[in-house]
């Protein structure tokens, strides 16, 4: 019998294996980071410094060149000469009756080109019929330059104040129709097929989903009709005027007088100004309800 000491034939004895030792972890130590640095606000300059900026450098190129000799007098008066003639016409009243009475023959020739225009592009806008016999014609008279008309309409109207307001009404007549049409038709027939299954009718339709949707197109138009309102009245008031910026423009053309043209051409580049400034105005009213893209950047 063997004995507990001696081995077995065919078996080893068995192997101790030393016990592993983990390394001891290694101690972190805490890495200071860098305070972040704060960044200064950028200066921003107001927009309405911005949209100043172009009328204000150009006035100032005029001043030097003027100053300098550059320009001559007799070519374009100075930017000085420029604000004193219109600091004495306004003295003497000439240039408050000159914008009153111009500013009468644009409101009244706005008011009924308008009112033209309005039933014009509803009527084609919203009916087949109309839009056929409608919308090639105005395509037609549209090709005609409104301003060759004026000895047409001198005969028909005169030399009155009519042929005056005709030719604005004219002028405003095309940019209201067409926008408005093309934004009538451009309603988007999803919408349109929506209001009809929620029960909208006819009325319905047209008011609450047609109109709304041609009415980014009407104040687009709107501002151009304001405008050529304006162009038209340049050259109406060229043609036996006795009142007005064109009479003015006139008599000054006459006498060589640069600075009393430049004065009228600034009275004109001015009112249309502001009446761009109050649709821009009435369009952030209106159209509130609607996302619209307002450019990037600062």
């Amino acid at each position: 019998m063997p004995s507990p000491n001696t081995a077995v034939s065919g078996t080893s004895p068995p192997t101790h294996t030393p016990a592993r030792t983990t390394p001891p972890a290694p101690t972190l130590t805490k890495s200071k980071r860098p305070a972040p640095q704060r960044r200064r606000p950028a200066l921003r300059v107001p927009r309405s410094v911005r949209r100043a900026a172009g009328p204000v450098g150009l006035l100032a190129v005029w001043f030097l060149a003027s100053s300098t000799g550059v320009l001559p007098e007799s070519v374009l008066a100075s930017p000085v000469d420029v604000v004193q003639r219109a600091v004495d016409l306004s003295g003497t009243g000439e240039l408050p009756q000159a914008i009153a009475a111009s500013g009468r023959r644009a409101a009244i020739g706005f008011l009924i080109g308008a009112a033209v225009a309005l039933a014009l592009s509803l009527t084609a806008g919203l009916f087949r019929l109309g839009e056929d016999v409608i919308d090639a014609s105005m395509g037609m008279f549209r090709a005609i330059p409104w301003v060759g008309l004026i000895p047409l309409f001198i005969v028909w109207f005169g030399i009155d104040e009519t042929p005056k307001i005709a030719l604005v009404a004219l002028g405003v007549t095309y940019p209201l129709y067409f926008n408005i049409y093309g934004g009538i038709r451009s309603a988007d027939a999803q919408l349109i097929e929506a209001g009809r299954m929620v029960g909208l009718g006819r009325i319905g339709l047209i008011r609450y989903v047609i109109l709304p949707s041609a009415l980014p197109g009407a104040l687009v138009g709107l501002r151009y009709a304001l405008s050529t309102a304006w162009l038209a009245l340049v050259f109406a008031e060229q043609v036996n005027a006795d009142a007005g910026i064109g009479y003015l423009m006139s008599n000054a053309q006459q006498y060589f007088q640069t600075d009393v043209i430049v004065l009228c051409l600034a009275v004109y580049a001015v009112l249309g100004l502001l009446c761009d400034f109050a649709v821009r105005l009435l369009s952030r009213r209106l159209l509130t309800w609607r996302a619209s893209f307002d450019g990037e950047g600062a």
